[in-house]
């Protein structure tokens, strides 16, 4: 059975433009964790050293993964919509320790033997898939003291939990209908503490003063517990 998600994110893709050639620091990659252009924290955010090994969920056309391929990672990505990494193999032929695999990011998490230094989300997966779900299964393949990071538009008051989110298919076609589930920051730090994660942060980035755009990023940080942590 066809996955209702690839199709709407695979319409999402015809409309977004490729990642410029270089930023405003003349960077051929990089990494940016919100929604607005040479704007906010780096790939700092995941403590990550040479060698280790990375999970992008819902890596979209594989701008983050690049760049940390080019730091020396192994940087994994995984994503529903196959135009998507489509446009990441055309983009990035030549990146060495850059792997990308098409479906479900629980179900890769539930498939794979690898255990991660770190995994992160932008704009992706952490936002389109039940916590619930998600979390214990990150915990699971993160290795203990690493980091799982993820950054989404914040909450709009008064609009908590599973949200209805609608993609445009074009003048002929009815929008693609996905979830995503917001929380109030706090609420975030209470479901990946009761996860393993003892250490969460969580930081509302306002937008850069001189866009018109006024809404800011959430950006949450956890690291997982040293110990084991029992369901």
């Amino acid at each position: 059975m066809p996955d209702d998600r690839s199709t709407a994110w695979d319409s999402y893709s015809q409309g977004k433009p490729q990642r410029r050639q270089i930023n405003a620091k003349g960077e051929a990659t990089w990494f940016n964790w919100t929604q607005y252009a040479d704007h906010g924290p780096g790939a700092e955010v995941l403590a990550l050293n040479p060698s280790d090994t990375v999970l992008d969920l819902g890596c979209g056309s594989g701008g983050n993964l690049a760049h940390l391929a080019t730091l020396g990672m192994t940087a994994v990505g995984v994503d529903v919509s196959g135009k998507q990494l489509d446009k990441a193999r055309e983009r990035w032929p030549n990146i060495q320790g850059m792997e990308l695999h098409e479906g479900d990011a629980t179900a890769y998490l539930a498939e794979t033997f690898t255990i991660f230094d770190a995994v992160f989300s932008v704009f992706g997966a952490a936002w389109f898939t039940d916590p619930g779900l998600l979390l214990p299964i990150v915990h699971a393949n993160l290795k203990p003291g690493g980091v799982f990071a993820f950054s989404q538009r914040p909450p709009v008051e008064g609009c908590y939990g599973c949200q209805a989110s609608y993609i445009p298919r074009g003048p002929e076609a009815d929008p693609a209908i996905v979830k995503r589930w917001d929380y109030q920051p706090d609420i975030w730090c209470a479901l990946l503490k009761e996860c393993g994660f003892p250490e969460v942060t969580t930081t509302v980035l306002p937008a850069p003063e001189h866009d018109k755009r006024t809404t800011g990023t959430l950006l949450v940080r956890a690291v997982r517990a040293d110990q084991p942590h029992l369901f």
